[in-house]
Order: C-alpha cells, then sequence, then structure tokens
C-alpha cells in the first residue's frame, strides 16, 4: 500500500511565510493546549497547526526553549503522566505569559495564510 507523502498545505505556506518569534511563541503555545486537550480547533485545523509548528519549531522564540520542544516531542511520541502534566503546566503558563490580544493577532495571522 502507498503512503502520501505530500506535504500538508499549512506546511508548504509556513516554510514561505515570515514568523516572528512572537508568532513562534504563539504556535507553541496552540500546540501545547492541543496536547493539553484544551483546545477546540477541528482536527484538520489542529492537523495544519502541528504543520506549522513543525516547520517554525527551531525558529528564534522569545518565551520557549528547546527544552519544551524536546517536551512537546517526548508528549506526541509516548507521553507518560510526569510528561502531561509538564505539558498542562506549560500550556497554562503560556496563557498567563502571552497577552490575549497578541494571541487574537496570531490567530488572524493564521487564517489569513491558510485561506490563501
Amino acid at each position: 500500500m502507498k503512503t502520501n507523502n505530500k506535504p500538508h498545505p499549512a506546511t508548504l505556506w509556513a516554510v514561505q511565510a515570515k514568523f516572528t518569534p512572537v508568532q513562534v511563541d504563539c504556535t507553541t503555545a496552540v500546540v501545547l493546549k492541543i496536547l493539553d486537550q484544551k483546545c477546540k480547533m477541528t482536527a484538520s485545523e489542529q492537523a495544519a497547526l502541528v504543520a506549522i509548528y513543525d516547520v517554525v519549531r527551531a525558529s528564534p522564540e522569545e518565551l520557549f526553549d528547546a527544552s519544551v520542544h524536546r517536551i512537546i516531542e517526548a508528549a506526541r511520541l509516548q507521553p507518560d503522566a510526569t510528561i502531561r502534566q509538564t505539558i498542562h503546566q506549560l500550556r497554562v503558563h503560556a496563557e498567563k505569559t502571552i497577552p490575549k490580544p497578541i494571541m487574537k493577532e496570531f490567530k488572524t495571522f493564521l487564517r489569513g495564510g491558510l485561506q490563501a
């Protein structure tokens, strides 16, 4: 059986888009929310966001560092109770730290880019 190795359309957009460090933080925060099962996005929207995250996670950020990305990777591969608790704590921290207007701007940026 053949598998489709075609990249998600969001991946192509993310490669071309110029994400600021704050937008990378927002992307990471939404992935934390997805992994913490607190995200209200549809499954297809979540898949698009994770595809974007995979493109931008190595980009400069202001809030997160490489250790957060290692935790996210562990949570995606084989989450255990400790990792799930850490993801929860990181999500709560992100939601407290990133101002709501910034996150709102980010969501508008995403919608605009993904609809193009």
